[in-house]
């Protein structure tokens, strides 16, 4: 990691970043995966995550990207579909329409979540299931047309919260209780998790909502970083 030791990393691709010779970059299991999905869209987004990540841990560890060692082993069921962990930095991956965020630490687990907004969704019957009692009463007092942004607030906040302790969809996210949208990111509340916790919203474009939380007591220092020149390249430049 190029920043200073309590810095996270946030790299940045869009779809257009993709190219097929990033396959290239991935392993056995991950090119299953790729040629699995059968939207476009979708097969962009994932190899863009898998080619940030080995890119960055490739240029880092002085090794080609697909020499990089991942485990995606699901807790569950031991099918390689689970979060990805490798030794000596702890991982998050979110993509969400044209963006894909990867967080990188090399000692403290994060998560991160990005969502696009999307002003369709009926907010309100989300919120029934997703947020807590006082969050959706929190919900109805932002005006009708910013409802939806509100919502994807909250979502990101709490995802990026289970994704960095490792509950992901196990959790029951309306006990996972955080600040309001006009409020500055923080989780108060989470029945069951006594753990330290810092949560900040992510600049991600006026079309996105995108969070970040960090499993320590210390305020993060994070650098967004524009991963198209790493993509772009066909060698992987030492730091």
């Amino acid at each position: 990691m190029t920043s200073g030791p309590q810095a996270v990393e946030i790299w940045w691709a869009r779809v257009r970043d993709a190219r097929p010779e990033l396959a290239a970059d991935l392993d056995a299991a991950e090119r299953g995966r790729l040629a699995a999905y059968t939207r476009d869209e979708d097969k962009a987004r994932f190899l863009l995550g898998a080619a940030v990540i080995r890119r960055v841990l490739g240029r880092d560890l002085e090794v080609p990207p697909a020499d990089v060692r991942l485990d995606r082993t699901c807790p569950d069921c031991g099918r390689p579909h689970g979060k990805v962990a490798t030794d000596g930095m702890q991982l998050s991956v979110s993509h969400s329409g044209d963006l894909v965020a990867v967080a990188f630490h090399p000692r403290t687990a994060v998560g991160v979540d990005v969502e696009l907004v999307d002003p369709t969704i009926e907010a309100d019957s989300l919120a029934a299931v997703s947020l807590s009692e006082v969050e959706a009463d929190q919900l109805t007092e932002v005006e009708p047309a910013e409802r939806a942004r509100a919502f994807t607030q909250y979502w990101t906040r709490k995802e990026a919260v289970v994704k960095a302790t490792g509950d992901g969809i196990r959790a029951d996210l309306r006990k996972v209780i955080v600040s309001a949208p006009d409020h500055p990111a923080a989780l108060l509340e989470w029945s069951g998790y006594d753990g330290p916790v810092r949560l900040v919203d992510l600049p991600a474009g006026q079309d996105y909502a995108a969070a970040l939380a960090v499993l320590s007591d210390e305020i993060p220092d994070v650098r967004s970083i524009d991963a198209g020149p790493l993509l772009s390249s066909g060698s992987v430049p030492r730091r």
